[in-house]
């Protein structure tokens, strides 16, 4: 058997201040990789304007002496969050696993996992199906209303990237729930008999969540959400069933 000998408090104290520094510093080196990207990114982020216009790259007005170095940042900013976050998880999975058991530490993988594919399941979600229709609902409440619709560079892009971030953390939800019902803080029926609890809840997080008051946008954010509501009871139960005869293998061996 191997000595786990628990490390003094201020180790930790040293071991989390550079995890922290460390994260800064992938973090900044993502943007340093992100920034001669920046011209690449802005069009790729001004793609859906093809629903409201055929040329996106007129369509839209920069009308501040620095909304080109906003916009720069802001997308910068937001693509180096989004290279360098699975470097700030693995730093801060790092300091965390030492003091889990071999059990845990496999959950953790697996959460880690399906929380990076959810999260781009989300933003995918938002870029290619929300935006453009959200962008064609609120064109359309202009031409309603007879106003000529001349949106700054630095309004959509703060739009486009907010709607992208909210999809994916809306998503990471799901492993939220699994990971309380591998803790034993719900289980299956639980989940199961709070269905329409969560319906609900999900429709007002999503209304919460959308950055505009389109129905549309909600909808498209919380069917998702609903149906990876009723994957986590499955998921749950599933681990449930296996709990007690894994349990049984561990007490005989």
């Amino acid at each position: 058997m191997t000595s786990d000998r628990p490390k003094p408090f201020l180790q930790h104290l040293e071991d989390l201040r550079w995890t922290i520094l460390w994260s800064l510093a992938a973090l900044a080196a993502s943007a340093l990789v992100c920034l001669p990207l920046v011209p690449v990114i802005f069009r790729l982020l001004c793609a859906p304007l093809s629903s409201v216009t055929s040329d996106p790259g007129l369509f839209l007005r920069s009308l501040d002496i620095t909304g080109a170095f906003s916009i720069a940042l802001q997308i910068t900013l937001g693509s180096a969050l989004l290279m360098g976050a699975p470097a700030v998880v693995w730093l801060a999975a790092r300091f965390v696993f030492p003091g889990l058991t071999g059990r845990e530490r496999r959950a953790a993988r697996m959460a880690c996992l399906a929380g990076f594919c959810l999260f781009f399941m989300g933003v995918a979600l938002g870029y290619f199906l929300t935006l453009p229709i959200a962008l064609k609902i609120f064109f359309s409440i202009h031409a309603w209303l007879g106003i000529r619709a001349e949106w700054t560079a630095t309004s959509y892009m703060a739009f486009c990237l907010r709607l992208l971030l909210l999809f994916g953390l809306a998503f990471q939800l799901p492993v939220i729930i699994v990971g309380m019902g591998y803790c034993g803080v719900v289980n299956s029926a639980q989940l199961k008999s709070k269905r329409r609890h969560a319906a609900v809840a999900i429709l007002v997080l999503a209304a919460l969540l959308t950055p505009g008051p389109d129905m549309f946008s909600q909808v498209i954010m919380a069917l998702p959400m609903y149906v990876l509501y009723e994957a986590c009871i499955w998921i749950v139960r599933i681990a449930e069933m296996r709990a007690p005869a894994r349990d049984g293998g561990e007490i005989n061996n």
